[in-house]
């Protein structure tokens, strides 16, 4: 679900016009060719919106006869109305889907195949074969990935320090997060030592990485897997923080930049996340980029990992594939232009550093991003290192159907949040239940 590039999650959007519908591009006087692009930043980040502005118009230089329209519709994708949105021919010339949407939209038929046009994106092929496998459906390629990511432990390094923690040795396992966070929550009223959800489809999200790190499942054969061992630990350890503890916070979060912005206000221990939390978290959010580090997800049996892709609305015609095509590989796929231009980023006062979004792996492309980055870090990239340095942590895709199971276990994750008499085993047999019902539509 990441989102999840979660850097782009801010404010409200402008409104849909034709050419968003990918259709008719003679409607805009001095363009040959109109196309819409997803992603904008909001006016309340103004110069990251300066950025991508200028962005906008080095590349209509570079392409005369195109014209580039923007939407700052915030979050990027919304699970609340992404279908919705589909179903309407309401989508931009090129949207962006998360990976646990795109078979969905694959199989419909709501992407475009750009088989034959990859070559427009010039480091295509430095993309990671298992990432780019994953837009790919017989053969014929329906999207450029952009965003490729695993979850650890997000971190407050100068609360670990004030409550007796080393931070530079985070949880390695959920024990020690559950001891790490009773300590936390004891400096005081108004301190979380770990912070979860219970809403907004973020909760069973969270639900479903907390149970691949314990080493479960969520699907296995097109059924239900969760109710486990492994899932009644998720939900019993989230219960006796909340209830034994005290440690989690009485406040049920919903939406995904709530409990990030509880981490920017320097009061919350730890939560799960990739690395681009801490991105958010110092960028949008004001936190203290030095406050906060990440290390591997706890236990590490498995960590899931996801991303997001470009894809190009089927109703756009020739010239605005070719255009869109070549705005993806601009603004995204190119060391040192558009998203990847560390240096502007850094000047322009934006959190760049983390270990995020290896979408390209050891590719020579991949290698001149982590060196941009690393050149123009603007924050502490040693605090990252404990994520850095784990390896052999499975990687777990999300499973099918993931926005609906997710959100049925909401229902389970604002319950042990919400009730202490809540029923684990009753609330996993009947999120088993629905979920089987939802995949057997599948």
């Amino acid at each position: 679900m990441k989102p999840r590039n979660l850097a782009i999650l801010l404010a409200t959007g402008l409104a849909f016009t034709a050419t968003a519908c990918g259709g008719d591009s003679s409607g805009d006087a001095g363009g040959d060719v109109t196309i819409t692009v997803a992603c904008q930043p909001a006016k309340t980040a103004p110069k990251t919106r300066k950025a991508w502005d200028d962005d906008v118009a080095t590349f209509e230089k570079a392409h005369p006869g195109v014209r580039v329209k923007s939407t700052d519709q915030q979050p990027c994708f919304d699970p609340k109305t992404f279908a919705a949105k589909l179903a309407g021919g309401q989508m931009e010339t090129v949207f962006v889907v998360p990976v646990t949407n795109y078979a969905d939209v694959i199989a419909k038929r709501q992407a475009k195949d750009i088989t034959g046009q990859t070559k427009l994106v010039k480091n295509y092929g430095d993309i990671k074969q298992d990432v780019r496998d994953m837009v790919t459906k017989d053969g014929k390629v329906y999207g450029i990935p952009n965003v490729s990511y695993s979850v650890g432990l997000v971190y407050n390094r100068k609360l670990f320090k004030q409550a007796g923690l080393d931070p530079d040795t985070p949880p390695a396992t959920w024990d020690e997060v559950r001891a790490a966070a009773k300590k936390v929550a004891g400096l005081g009223d108004g301190y979380v030592g770990y912070g979860e959800y219970g809403g907004g489809n973020v909760g069973g999200w969270h639900f479903a990485q907390s149970l691949f790190s314990r080493g479960g499942e969520m699907v296995t054969d097109h059924k239900a897997a969760f109710n486990s061992p492994e899932g009644k630990a998720v939900l019993q350890t989230l219960h006796d923080m909340r209830w034994k503890d005290d440690s989690t916070g009485s406040k049920v979060l919903i939406g995904w930049e709530s409990l990030m912005q509880q981490m920017a206000a320097g009061k919350t221990g730890m939560m799960l996340g990739a690395p681009d939390v801490v991105t958010d978290v110092v960028q949008k959010f004001q936190g203290k980029a030095e406050d906060y580090g990440i290390t591997a997800i706890p236990d590490g049996k498995a960590s899931l990992t996801g991303g997001e892709a470009y894809m190009i609305n089927p109703k756009a015609n020739a010239a605005q594939t070719k255009a869109a095509l070549q705005w993806i590989d601009f603004e995204f796929n190119t060391p040192g232009k558009g998203r990847l231009d560390f240096a502007r980023g850094k000047a322009n006062g934006e959190a760049v550093g983390v270990p995020n979004n290896d979408y390209m792996g050891d590719s020579a492309t991949g290698k001149a991003i982590i060196e941009g980055r690393k050149a123009n870090a603007a924050l502490p990239v040693e605090n990252y290192e404990p994520y850095v340095a784990a390896t052999g942590i499975t990687p777990k895709l999300e499973p099918e159907k993931a926005q609906e199971l997710y959100a049925v276990l909401d229902v389970a994750m604002s319950a042990v949040l919400t009730r202490e008499n809540a029923d684990i085993d009753k609330l996993l047999s009947d999120a088993e239940s629905k979920a089987n019902s939802i995949l057997a539509k599948s």
